[in-house]
């Protein structure tokens, strides 16, 4: 029901009121007291905040709402406003026609998986604490909630001198990043600056063909450095001064190793390119690995020694400060890398980068593909880990073989330090799985 990053899917089909509503029983059927629930720009979303706010009032939750705002925002709203969980209304990066539904707690984590199972459980058996006429939770709305994001913004950066920046909201939610680093002093340019669900000036994620009018404006005005945003901000990519598009895996590394010292670990998903393991080894911490998803990567940063997370989609936590991917805060973080130590191209130019292959195949049954394609390949290597998916380490480098958590498809990946090698692990990966796949049916 959840996937990797919540419900999500078309409005009308996979996503309508009923579900809302039978989410909102659901959550407060579990004992969550006090909801927060905000969402992002999308016009389903008036409609599914209803809903959702009326089957947590059907079963004695108290509702807090909070508007549209940023998913971050919200999320940092929870214990702000002293809430046990809230509720985000949003698709993120996907397109208008579709919506979600995510759980949030007071850390700013999503729910786990335990949590999502008893919520899952609640709606497969129609088993909610409906209320009496006199145990019927309030409504009642708070506004302000963007003021406490932008102040604990404020608080987390120090900026040694005050870049020019061009900040691509997408017509979604992450204005807050345009007003903060304004108030920092920075020269702020915005692009699709207005609040628009249809994301009429471009796709809602953010992507280097997506982003084509920001690396354009950068380039040819004196900004040194893009920021762009998905649909509800918990992402953030960027351009450097020259208009030339940072790959994902090395904006993970930049942060990463600003963040991590001696000993210290990071949180990255089994996807995640040899560059971060490599920049982090060089400041003597290391990668602990875990499953796609965001909520994944936020569990493993309670551990006391992982002192970031981050997901090359553009999911940055900074679990000191919350552990929800916050794009503002990631935006603002890397504004204060650019003032400190210089050109954003100068500091990609330091992390070493290797060719990486991916495809995506479409099967008819993802969980009968992957369990072939397992068998084949512990036919195949002694040393398989199968955290999520199938992926197989070699001294040349690595291939990975994992089910979406939202489509058909299995993912296909492999990365080696020599295109060479990167080619012949992805034909290897590749074969895996078209033997796989006829014997799945």
């Amino acid at each position: 029901m959840f996937g990797t990053s919540g419900i999500r899917g078309r409005v009308g089909d996979e996503v309508t009121a009923a579900t809302a509503l039978e989410v909102g029983r659901a959550v407060a059927s579990e004992g969550y007291d006090r909801v927060v629930v905000g969402r992002d720009v999308r016009e389903s979303g008036a409609m599914l905040v209803d809903a959702v706010a009326a089957g947590l009032c059907e079963c004695g939750a108290n509702v807090v709402t909070v508007g549209v705002e940023a998913t971050p925002t919200v999320a940092r709203a929870i214990d702000h406003l002293e809430a046990d969980a809230g509720v985000v209304i949003t698709a993120s990066h996907n397109p208008a026609t579709d919506n979600g539904i995510k759980l949030w707690t007071p850390s700013g984590k999503a729910f786990g998986p335990d949590q999502r199972e008893a919520i899952e459980r609640r709606v497969r058996e129609d088993d909610y604490e409906l209320a009496d006429w006199e145990g019927i939770g309030d409504r009642t709305h708070r506004a302000g909630v963007r003021d406490h994001h932008a102040d604990e913004l404020k608080a987390a950066v120090d900026l040694e001198r005050t870049p020019s920046v061009v900040v691509d909201i997408g017509n979604g939610t992450g204005g807050v990043t345009a007003s903060v680093l304004d108030e920092l002093g920075c020269q702020v340019r915005t692009l699709n600056g207005q609040r628009d669900g249809s994301f009429p000036g471009r796709p809602s994620e953010p992507t280097a063909e997506t982003l084509e009018t920001l690396s354009t404006l950068v380039a040819e005005t004196d900004a040194e450095i893009g920021l762009a945003h998905d649909g509800d901000a918990d992402r953030m990519l960027a351009v450097d001064e020259t208009g030339a598009f940072v790959p994902k895996d090395v904006l993970l590394a930049l942060f990463a190793r600003d963040a991590a010292g001696e000993g210290d670990r990071v949180a990255a998903p089994v996807d995640t390119s040899l560059a971060v393991d490599d920049a982090l080894a060089a400041v003597g911490a290391s990668v602990t690995r875990t499953r796609v998803g965001d909520v994944y990567v936020a569990e493993r940063t309670t551990e006391s020694d992982v002192v970031f997370g981050g997901e090359p989609s553009g999911a940055w936590i900074w679990p000191t400060e919350t552990r929800c991917p916050d794009g503002p805060l990631a935006a603002c973080a890397l504004v204060e890398l650019v003032a400190d130590r210089g050109s954003l191209s100068d500091l990609v130019g330091e992390i070493e980068r290797y060719p990486i292959r991916r495809t995506s195949v479409e099967v008819e049954d993802k969980r009968a593909a992957m369990a072939a394609v397992r068998r084949r390949v512990d036919e195949r290597y002694d040393e398989v880990d199968t955290l999520d998916g199938v992926r197989v380490e070699t001294e040349a480098g690595w291939f990975l073989l994992r089910a979406s958590g939202t489509q058909p498809l299995i993912r296909v990946t492999a990365e080696a330090r020599s295109p060479a090698d990167a080619d012949d692990l992805f034909d290897t990966a590749q074969s895996l799985l078209a033997e796989a796949i006829p014997s799945s049916a």
